[in-house]
């Protein structure tokens, strides 16, 4: 014969009445009514075929079964509560979209504080262009490190970031009437905007040699003295120089950092967003 299973649905009811000596309190803890508890109770004596509870002139008393079971019950819903935790904890996934830059320079040192202090919760970064990844929070990403223009967008403005042209120490930008060679990201992205919006406007001839969506490759390029690029000046690459108006290049806007968060925010999730919010925010955070 095997033995009755004990469903844990039965068992809280069962707890709340020991604890409460009353079917009446117990239903108003659980948000139920009073039969509705007194069927669960019955429901478990019949299961195990023993008598849990006796009626007494104050109410309800257990019985030597009760007794016998009331610290079984505790440990099974404490168990399976330590058990739900634990697997919650272990399927927290973040999922953040961040600019390359920071998500090449700035954010893994921070995601790295992070996990010694949270190991159970695991994120999940997207790099690229930010322009489009705020409307996808919440389907897409929980939250998003954006650029944009200085004094706009929506979201938590995180620092301020002055964009500058970039090039190898050797490079000469040569007389204004000289084409320039530049090496920028795909349509859409902020910098490549504003270099040619600016070199448009100073009248100095360009033409756009290389493209690439990562940091790395435009980086490469300009290193090699084939190019000039724009970068943040707080996220220089160490191989190049800023070029300014000295060297013949017209002055470039600064870009807000912002910080997105989905509305249906998870914990760790808010917890990520404190925690990247706070050390970027900070003048030593680069």
């Amino acid at each position: 014969m095997t033995s009755p299973d004990l469903d844990l649905d039965l068992l809280k009811a069962f707890l709340a009445v020991a604890e409460h000596r009353s079917f009446t309190r117990a239903a108003a803890m659980l948000n139920r009514t009073q039969s509705a508890v007194s069927v669960q109770i019955r429901r478990l004596e019949e299961r195990l075929d023993l008598r849990l509870f006796h009626r007494t002139r104050s109410g309800v008393a257990l019985s030597a079964a009760g007794r016998e079971l009331l610290a079984y019950a505790k440990r099974l819903l404490e168990l399976n509560a330590e058990a739900v935790d634990a697997l919650r904890k272990r399927e927290a996934i973040i999922r953040l979209g961040v600019m390359d830059d920071y998500g090449t320079i700035v954010v893994p040192s921070l995601l790295a504080q992070f996990a010694k202090i949270h190991p159970e919760i695991r994120v999940e970064i997207e790099t690229g262009l930010t322009a489009t990844m705020p409307a996808r929070l919440g389907e897409a990403y929980d939250l998003v490190i954006a650029m944009h223009p200085e004094g706009h967008g929506e979201g938590e403005l995180l620092r301020r970031e002055q964009a500058v042209w970039a090039a190898a120490a050797s490079y000469s930008a040569g007389a204004p009437h000289d084409t320039l060679t530049v090496a920028l990201y795909p349509p859409g992205c902020l910098f490549r905007q504003w270099a040619t919006e600016a070199l448009d406007a100073a009248a100095r001839p360009w033409r756009l040699a290389f493209v690439s969506r990562t940091l790395a490759a435009v980086e490469a390029i300009a290193a090699q003295g084939l190019a000039i690029t724009v970068v943040k000046a707080g996220t220089l690459p160490p191989r190049l120089r800023v070029l300014s108006e000295r060297d013949g290049l017209p002055p470039l806007p600064a870009a807000d950092i912002r910080l997105h968060r989905a509305s249906n925010l998870s914990r760790p999730a808010a917890l990520l967003a404190n925690h990247l919010q706070r050390a970027i925010s900070e003048s030593n955070a680069i």
